[in-house]
């Protein structure tokens, strides 16, 4: 089977991964503190904010990532995903000033911008022959309610109408209901209703309101950012949901931020996707930040698919991470690179080198170098396609006579 589709809810994981799991735990010896986890993990169980401490804690890093890849193994094989996508950051201007955030300008700053509608088409014109999703998020524009969104995403569709819309962050979606006096639902309805397809799960940062009072300052709370998600999958809208780690938050912090995460999930099984990615602090006004080293980075990710249930997906964000440890985070648990990607300026402002010229060929190779077969997917894991990494063909050029 080259392609296959599959529901919101499911997002393209096997029905029977929890046998799976058990079969590929059996027979192999595992260190005695992990026991008491491999036993929870062939049964069924989930795992405790404790067994999470366990997993950080455990020294051999390897053994750790092996655990979390049998636990990808078992939802999806050896596939690994991807998609066709461009990354279009609507403005700059925000009237917030988050610590960690490299993007965001005044109105009065010199290199401020606010497209459009008709700029914002004219940017997805130049890729729309390529790509099958627009994933935007930017500034809390002033003035913007959420008449101007609802604008540029039904005059998006209709011009694009192949095109999926992946846009707005859960504090993007509180400023537009507070512009637009609406309740959340009210304004979640209305950009669904106008095209909206997913939310991307970006602003989480920590859900922990002590930090995000230190780190993002005025941005929603823990429990606002979780009612918004929760509001939009009770719309039927999928999303992905995020952490941002290596700011100042502790390791307690990150797994009590997972388990909130899991139980949102557990009531609806819409958030398709988790993307835990390191703090760039290049250009950014966190001094204090702790800063996660490779190591860390791929336990976190391993720790991710090994407490996250109940979301499908565990993305290793190249975009943030670089292509080397996105590849070998394949082999940690992860099982999606995000995509094309076109162009993107939050990560790159904040230091990120990520290539973004990558094609469908470049990501393919990536993955098949990794070991794994790679499958192209479309904005909410509902379509799936094999790809077999043909290098572009080569134009041929006549040979030069030497007189």
């Amino acid at each position: 089977m080259t392609e296959w589709s599959s529901s919101h809810a499911v997002a393209g994981c096997d029905g029977d991964w929890n046998d799976k799991l058990r079969e590929l735990l059996g027979p192999k010896d595992w260190s005695n503190n992990l026991a008491p986890i491999i036993e929870k993990l062939s049964s069924g169980k989930r795992l405790t904010i404790e067994d999470g401490h366990i997993l950080y804690n455990h020294q051999d890093l390897s053994e750790l990532g092996n655990l979390a890849h049998m636990v990808k193994v078992s939802r999806f094989g050896k596939n690994v995903f991807f998609n066709s996508n461009v990354h279009i950051n609507q403005t700059n201007i925000c009237v917030l000033a988050c610590k960690f955030c490299a993007f965001r300008r005044s109105k009065k700053q010199s290199d401020a911008y606010a497209m459009s509608i008709e700029e914002y088409l004219l940017e997805m014109d130049k890729f729309s022959d390529y790509v099958d999703e627009i994933h935007s998020v930017g500034g809390l524009h002033p003035d913007w309610d959420v008449e101007y969104y609802t604008s540029l995403i039904s005059q998006a569709k209709i011009r694009h109408p192949n095109i999926s819309i992946k846009a707005l962050t859960a504090v993007e979606v509180k400023h537009l209901a507070n512009l637009s006096n609406l309740t959340i639902k009210e304004t979640l309805a209305k950009l669904s209703s106008s095209g909206l397809d997913s939310l991307p799960g970006g602003g989480a940062e920590i859900l922990n309101d002590q930090i995000r009072a230190i780190i993002c300052n005025g941005k929603e709370s823990s429990k606002e950012y979780l009612d918004i998600h929760r509001q939009a999958h009770e719309l039927g809208i999928p999303s992905n949901c995020t952490m941002l780690f290596g700011t100042i938050e502790s390791i307690d912090d990150r797994l009590i931020h997972m388990d909130k995460l899991r139980r949102v999930a557990d009531e609806n099984s819409l958030f398709q996707c988790f993307v835990p990615y390191p703090f760039l602090p290049d250009s950014s006004r966190l001094p204090q930040a702790q800063l996660a080293t490779a190591n860390e980075i791929l336990r976190t990710i391993a720790v991710s698919r090994l407490m996250l249930d109940s979301i499908p997906h565990i993305k290793a964000y190249r975009m943030n991470i670089g292509d080397e440890l996105a590849e070998l985070a394949l082999n940690f648990g992860a099982d999606d690179i995000d995509g094309t990607v076109g162009q993107e300026s939050i990560m790159h402002l904040a230091g990120a080198t990520s290539s973004l010229d990558y094609t469908t060929y470049n990501l393919a190779k990536l993955v098949k170098d990794a070991g794994f077969i790679p499958v192209k997917r479309n904005t909410t894991y509902t379509r799936f396609k094999l790809v077999s990494p043909k290098p572009p063909q080569r134009k041929r050029r006549l040979k030069v006579i030497n007189a």
